[in-house]
């Protein structure tokens, strides 16, 4: 839409929550702000910073809201922008069938930012077979309504390619264009030394079976400054309650444990909010690990990073930002991050960042979406605005003892129950109401062979209905 249009730009953007929500680390750890990985929220806030100019407004849509009426989203909105990472995978294709249903009912464009295809390194798509029907259906609805689709890299783009789609464009992520053409990231130390401040990032499948655990316990054994970096909601709850319900809590490994030494010596953080993710990386030497947007957070703080790559995702992101990376497969048994960071080059990360934001902005382009760099600020009022809030800093391992710890979490226990116990009342004086009311009108249907009872049993459904989602909610909530 053309800046000079008559009236703003109205964009409903697919996010967990909007750059300016500042949540409590336990109501984020709660309502899974982040959609079960941190790193999500990187991209989404980028999306979002990007596509905010003085005549559009951006709304999340919080995710889980997928199923809004797709009426109300055509009526209030005029476009709709899905940033996506490795979607076309089995274990996202219920989700991915309920987003293309939503989409198909559509009557607005529909733009998809940085999805990709998950396979292995050697980029073999055999795994997705099962679930090409589901892409099909999600790229046609798609296509339908833009001018091509964005793709994270060639892996992907061949991908769709291979199915018959031709309307394909190799943009990356969007997280990288965070802060427009420019990318500035340097060495600012010649080599790393035991007081070098370092980061480290893994997933659980990275740590438990490939090789990733036994890293970290060498780094973390020569490092005194070395920090790990967690992003599931697992890694989060184990932080914060000790919480070790979810499967990944067997993984002993994993320096979000409890058991783990980093844990112990409060060296584990987990961010809910990007921006303190990258402030706090500003202070650090060098990253590492086979987390894509923890590194990504890294280079956009400024801080050398090179990716351990595990997967297809991970390896099309790398070579079309000429990140620098090695495969995980191929690490040498005693690699060292002295050794990685001698290794990591910047120069055509950095050199040729701004023609990739040139495709990128183009790609906007074609599917009618300004952007702050070429029709705003270059984000100067989002950066002020998210600056004059007061976000928590990253979620910290439970080793204190201090009653102001325990006061600070029983107290939100405490007003939890409390909530609960309040809803709990309402929904027994509806219930209360609602048996009264069928007693009635089995009353009257006993005494009056009428259309009374049809009526009676519509009343009925509709208590039920406007009871059980109060009760479906508190139920969902008890259980978080």
């Amino acid at each position: 839409m053309s800046p000079n249009a008559s009236r703003p730009q109205r964009i409903l953007l697919r996010s967990g929550k909007s750059p300016y929500d500042v949540f409590p680390v336990e109501e984020a750890l709660q309502h899974d702000v982040f959609a079960s990985n941190a790193g999500n929220l990187i991209f989404s806030d980028a999306t979002h910073k990007i596509l905010e100019t003085p005549h559009t407004t951006v709304v999340s849509n919080g995710i889980r809201a997928d199923g809004t009426p797709a009426g109300r989203i055509n009526e209030e909105y005029d476009a709709f922008v899905v940033p996506l990472a490795n979607a076309f995978r089995p274990s996202f294709e219920a989700s991915l069938r309920r987003l293309t249903r939503l989409i198909s009912q559509l009557k607005i464009p529909v733009i998809v930012v940085g999805i990709g295809a998950q396979a292995g390194l050697d980029y073999n798509p055999a795994r997705l077979k099962p679930m090409e029907p589901a892409v099909r259906e999600f790229v046609s609805a798609v296509l339908d309504r833009s001018a091509s689709i964005g793709v994270r890299g060639e892996f992907t783009e061949k991908y769709l390619n291979g199915l018959g789609f031709k309307d394909v464009d190799v943009i990356g992520c969007p997280s990288l264009f965070m802060y427009g053409k420019e990318l500035a990231v340097e060495k600012r130390a010649q080599e790393l030394t035991a007081d070098s401040r370092i980061a480290i990032n893994g997933s659980h499948n990275a740590v438990r079976s490939q090789g990733l655990g036994r890293v970290i316990t060498r780094t973390h054994a020569r490092y005194p400054n070395l920090r790990f970096i967690g992003q599931n909601l697992s890694d989060a709850r184990q932080l914060h309650w000790r919480d070790l319900s979810d499967p990944n809590g067997k993984v002993t490994g994993m320096p979000t444990h409890p058991d783990h030494p980093m844990y112990r010596e409060d060296k584990v953080r987990v961010y809910i909010d990007p921006v303190t993710w990258i402030d706090d990386l500003r202070d650090f030497d060098f990253s590492f690990g086979s987390r894509i947007h923890g590194n990504i957070a890294a280079l956009l703080a400024g801080t050398p990073a090179n990716v351990l790559c595990s997967d297809s995702r991970t390896l099309e992101l790398c070579r079309y930002f000429e990140i620098p990376h090695h495969t995980l497969d191929q690490l040498p048994e005693e690699i060292d991050p002295a050794r990685l960071y001698e290794e990591t080059d910047l120069g055509a990360l950095t050199g040729n960042h701004h023609e990739r934001f040139e495709r990128f902005t183009s790609f906007l382009d074609r599917n009618g979406l300004d952007n702050t760099f070429t029709h705003g600020d270059g984000g100067a009022a989002y950066e002020e605005r998210l600056r004059s809030l007061d976000f928590p800093g990253g979620v910290r391992p439970w080793i204190d003892t201090d009653p102001a710890s325990l006061i600070a979490r029983f107290g939100w226990l405490h007003t939890r129950v409390g909530e609960l116990t309040a809803d709990n009342a309402k929904l027994k004086k509806e219930l209360d109401r609602v048996k009264a009311g069928t007693k009635a009108a089995a009353k009257t249907a006993a005494g009056k062979t009428t259309v009374v009872a049809p009526a009676s049993r519509s009343v009925y459904r509709k208590a039920r209905r406007v009871v059980g989602r109060p009760l479906r909610r508190a139920l969902k909530g008890g259980r978080g």
